[in-house]
């Protein structure tokens, strides 16, 4: 029997952190080392079997981290295991949030044998009790099976199959999720007490702010529709807020913005998106900018330099990002009118992820703040995927604002952004859902409606000059 020595993981905190954030609020315990219990598939089976959800860490020698996680338990039970929750994974090598793979809808995510650790078939670690890595190319397997996965080899693990560490993590749910999860126990009396912000949760209220913004009129004349641009991180639910927006107003579900979870950015050009009153009605007086995410890396994600021409109004629509040079607007075309100019920019942070923000990202952050206060242009932050973050919202959006640990989380992004409290707003962008609900609408319009506000305190200063 295999003891349990104390095992030091080769991951880096930060890199643990990454990697628990693909998973939420979950803890990591090294079950299992390659190089401290050998390649053998039955000192893996030996240890981790039976353990529940697990993550796979693969490292190889031409420095690549990656691998997988499973939710089903390792039993070798001879059965092909259906996991819609598997994935695979690559941990960038110079910083930045690990990129995944999904799991094919109805395809098997590995197969649960006495051999070692797989993932659909193709990608077997430990291969034949060796340091290798089989990647199922040319051995002949079920075509169904090898599209369980769909990944690029040269960018997942650098065409290199000789591991040279693998390690097996036992995933489970942190003590806060536990903590939180007693938390919304607690009785709606008590809970209403403690609320703090107050919003009316009815269709009235949604009816109502969908009046006050389809007949909103900018106080400057000249002005038709206020501009307003979004800023945040890759993945952080720029385009997905613009798809939110346009889908209460189309009153279907709408995606007219490019969104998903890749790790760089699904946004590669400037766009601007205006959004109508249903489907032959008239044009809202507004304009949701959406720009290519930022990252952490410099030379990737959007250039600083360019926030300037998008705030001036100098950047046409479709215009194509190049992060390794900035745009150089027209000398002639460099006085834009105040129509063409952003008037406020809303910067958009995952949730579930302002704890795991880099020193880095936050410099580009503040940078980018400076820019915008030296124009006079008002800020707002969306704390977005706030039902992901907390479990209480997660059971009941009404619940936003009564749940402490949101309210911990707006004051850290207000201390990390240098924002006052006031101006960040947790919502819920539509991702999965194939209809309109209440109470995601209403979060969603309020922010809006702060947005017009702001704007409108702008171009008020904009004509005083």
């Amino acid at each position: 029997m295999l003891r349990m020595a104390s095992l030091t993981s080769t991951l880096t905190e930060e890199q643990k952190q990454r990697l628990r954030a693909l998973l939420g609020d979950v803890e990591l315990t090294l079950l299992y080392k390659a190089s401290v219990h050998g390649y053998h598939a039955s000192a893996f089976h030996q240890l981790c079997d039976h353990q529940g959800p697990t993550l796979l860490v693969a490292h190889n020698h031409s420095g690549f981290i990656f691998g997988g996680y499973t939710s089903v338990d390792y039993t070798q039970s001879g059965q092909n295991i259906t996991d819609d929750k598997a994935f695979l994974f690559n941990v960038p090598k110079h910083g930045g949030n690990p990129t995944t793979i999904k799991v094919n809808s109805g395809g098997y995510a590995r197969l649960d044998d006495s051999g070692g650790p797989n993932f659909g078939h193709l990608l077997v670690f430990c291969y034949k009790n060796r340091p290798f890595l089989s990647n199922g190319l040319g051995f002949g397997y079920n075509k169904y099976l090898y599209g369980t996965f769909n990944f690029n080899p040269a960018t997942l693990y650098g065409n290199d199959t000789q591991l040279a560490e693998c390690e097996i993590y036992k995933v489970t749910r942190s003590k806060s999720v536990i903590i939180k999860k007693v938390v919304s126990q607690v009785s709606a009396d008590q809970v209403k007490e403690k609320q703090w912000r107050n919003v009316l949760w009815t269709v009235e209220q949604k009816q109502e702010l969908m009046k006050c913004i389809k007949n909103y009129k900018p106080l400057q004349s000249s002005v038709n529709r206020v501009r307003i641009l979004m800023i945040g991180p890759v993945g952080a639910g720029k385009s997905s807020f613009f798809n939110s927006i346009n889908s209460i107003f189309m009153r279907r579900m709408t995606n007219k913005a490019m969104a998903g979870s890749s790790g760089t950015s699904l946004t590669t050009q400037f766009r601007t998106f205006p959004v109508k009153d249903g489907r032959e009605g008239k044009p809202l007086p507004f304009v949701l900018c959406d720009t290519m995410g930022l990252e952490e890396q410099s030379g990737a994600g959007l250039d600083i330099e360019d926030i300037s021409s998008i705030l001036q109004g100098l950047i046409p629509d479709r215009y194509q990002f190049n992060p390794m040079a900035p745009f150089h607007p027209n000398e002639q075309k460099a006085i834009r009118s105040l129509q063409e100019r952003i008037h406020c920019v809303v910067y958009i942070v995952d949730a579930t992820k302002v704890s795991l923000m880099s020193s880095k990202l936050e410099e580009k952050l503040a940078a980018i703040r400076k820019k915008v206060n030296s124009l006079g242009v008002p800020q707002i932050v969306l704390m977005t995927k706030v039902d992901e973050a907390c479990p209480l919202v997660e059971e009941d959006l009404q619940k936003v604002y009564i749940s402490s640990y949101i309210k911990t989380k707006v004051q850290e992004v207000s201390s990390r952004l240098g924002v006052p409290v006031s101006c960040v707003l947790p919502v819920k962008n539509y991702s999965q859902e194939l209809e309109l609900n209440l109470s995601c609408d209403v979060l969603l319009l309020t922010a809006l409606q702060q947005m017009l506000n702001y704007a409108e305190d702008y171009l008020d200063d904009a004509g005083a000059i």
